[in-house]
């Protein structure tokens, strides 16, 4: 028997999807590269906007259609927020609500969506990622979010805030490491928060598994920027603790931040930024800015595109305010139109394109060392293109000599350039 996974929205569902994965292997069964081949598929859905719940609708709908013969588990924030809707839908045979993801493996079972447990089961021999060509893996080390953000569905639908033991999360990493993966990233709803529920704290986690594996690269997915711990900036002395963060801002005004019910005011943040890249070599902070939220006026648009130009950033993720029932924000007044929000949208995503080419413009002619992932490409000339990433999360496109092809998950190269791709600037290299 087969199931097919598949993750939409944030990386704390893809670090799911992984540990389902494993699960579902050690039960013996086999992941299936594509829903087609599957008896059973597993959607983990994302609500974090509106756009996500089409999105989320649209590829349960798919998944349907493309092997109506399969049991479809459906889960995620869309179905927890969705339910009744969820299970409605043609194809659907089980609705696992958030607070019982843990259990998803068993609640198929019981739903009888799976085979009799087999007499030997089998131990996974090498992650699921691989069969996606990664050397990356997601952690969840922790759920749930003690904050209310106004705009925010994710932390009610999530609840509150649950920390994975450390020795649980050291012994899953060395694990993934045996088989051969390089880089582990720490995820979840409020990584800052990491241990407020068991008398512990994100330093002590992140030298927890600097001392106790031998994972070569460590790096953090989203954290708030706050809640760090006083010492934090001290664990980038150990070069295994990669140099970047993704730190949300979400605006750069003070008085959206407050209507947000952001936890961080702008002058906070700079500072923060500005500690970082004084005491972390080649720092590189991405970010998150919404635009058009609620009541959002011309000057306070202004004091955001002013406050990102100030800081700088190696890549923003910008987001269309998305309203959403349930949460303070569906309520406040004076909604941001939609020709408005495109404007902003676009004017950002011009100043964001610009700071993403001068920040990787600063390393070209520097030697970097790259893990090597994602499709190999066949160029037809006797080379073959590489992509991988750099330890501070630059985008590196590397074109190498078939009779010379990196023996090694990650060596090093030399930046050359920055060139444009699809995904926007991207630096090329030469071994």
């Amino acid at each position: 028997m087969q199931v097919y996974l598949q993750s939409l929205g944030c990386r704390l569902n893809e670090a799911e999807l992984e540990t389902w994965a494993d699960q579902f292997r050690e039960q013996g069964l086999q992941l299936a590269p594509t829903v087609e081949d599957a008896h059973l598929a597993v959607l983990n859905t994302c609500a974090v906007t509106a756009e996500a719940v089409r999105k989320s609708r649209q590829t349960l709908h798919r998944l349907h259609r493309s092997n109506p013969e399969a049991k479809l588990v459906v889960t995620g924030c869309h179905a927890t927020l969705s339910s009744e809707e969820v299970a409605g839908e043609l194809g659907v045979d089980l609705v696992v609500d958030n607070a019982d993801k843990d259990n998803l493996v068993a609640l198929s079972r019981e739903a009888n969506l799976l085979p009799t447990m087999p007499e030997i089961a089998t131990t996974p021999a090498e992650p699921s990622l691989f069969l996606r060509n990664r050397q990356r893996a997601f952690i969840k080390v922790q759920d749930g979010c003690r904050y209310r953000c106004t705009y925010c569905i994710v932390t009610a639908l999530r609840g509150e805030e649950r920390s994975r033991p450390i020795v649980e999360i050291v012994d899953e990493i060395n694990r993934l490491s045996s088989m051969g993966v390089q880089e582990a990233v720490l995820t979840g709803v409020h990584v800052g928060g990491y241990g407020s529920d068991c008398d512990s704290s994100l330093s002590d986690l992140v030298r927890a598994i600097l001392n106790d594996t031998d994972l070569p690269r460590l790096r953090f997915a989203s954290v708030e920027p706050w809640d760090l711990p006083s010492d934090f900036w001290n664990l980038f002395s150990n070069p295994r603790l990669m140099p970047h963060m993704h730190l949300p801002l979400q605006s750069g005004s003070d008085t959206v931040l407050r209507r947000m019910a952001r936890r961080c005011k702008t002058q906070e943040f700079e500072k923060l930024i500005d500690d970082a890249r004084e005491r972390v070599a080649d720092f590189n902070v991405t970010t998150d800015i919404i635009v058009g939220f609620p009541g959002e006026t011309d000057a306070e648009w202004r004091e955001t595109m002013a406050t990102v130009e100030r800081i700088g950033f190696g890549h923003l993720h910008i987001f269309n305010y998305s309203r959403r029932e349930g949460t303070k924000a569906a309520r406040l007044p004076d909604p941001v139109d939609k020709a408005t929000r495109a404007a902003r949208s676009k004017e950002l995503h011009q100043l964001s394109a610009r700071q993403k080419t001068e920040y990787q413009s600063q390393f070209v002619g520097r030697r970097v060392d790259v893990l090597w992932e994602g499709k190999r490409i066949d160029l037809g000339n006797g080379k073959t293109l590489f992509s991988g990433y750099s330890d501070n999360y630059l985008r590196v496109h590397c074109a190498i000599d078939n009779n010379a092809l990196p023996n090694a998950p990650i060596s090093q190269v030399r930046l050359t350039h920055v060139a444009e791709s699809p995904r926007g600037a991207v630096l090329e290299g030469v071994t």
